[in-house]
């Protein structure tokens, strides 16, 4: 998935959040809005997450393609 869209599930978090507590009418609704606004930072670090298991795998693909070039390393 494309970094932006974690960001934008992350403002629609806190968007949501931000109207539970302010219009919120259940016996509970501080605390409903307290718990999906601590989604924002999940969602953010999934998107990180993601992105850095991409750099991974580029990386290693690199690097075998290196090796591959150079023949290899006799181990």
């Amino acid at each position: 998935m494309k970094p932006h869209y974690y960001f934008i599930g992350a403002t629609l978090s806190i968007l949501l959040s931000i109207y539970l507590f302010l219009f919120g009418t259940g016996a509970n609704h501080e605390l409903i809005a307290i718990f999906v606004g601590l989604w924002a930072p999940t969602i953010i670090c999934l998107g990180i997450f993601n992105t850095l298991l991409g750099i991974l795998d580029e990386m290693c693909c690199a690097h075998k393609r290196i090796e591959d070039a150079t023949g290899g390393h006799d181990r």
